[in-house]
């Protein structure tokens, strides 16, 4: 859900908005700058990129899998 708000920019600054990014993608584009700034996504992006890296998530699950292999002939 998107929250509206009023903010106020120096006219210069405002016109430099206006020419860079065109009047019905300002909102947009102070929201991508602002995003990093305020939610605290960068573990997120992080976990997602490792998750993506399939011979890495095949490595880590060779180690897993060795490791239960290993507690089985462990004596209780």
């Amino acid at each position: 859900m998107h929250k509206k708000m009023t903010i106020s920019l120096d006219e210069a600054v405002y016109e430099g908005l206006y020419r860079t990014v065109g009047r019905r993608h300002m909102s947009q584009f102070i929201e991508d700058l602002l995003k990093p700034h305020v939610l605290n996504t960068a573990l997120d992006y992080g976990y997602r990129a490792m998750a993506a890296d399939q011979e890495r998530e095949a490595d880590a699950m060779a180690w897993c899998n060795a490791l239960v292999a290993d507690m089985v002939d462990e004596a209780r």
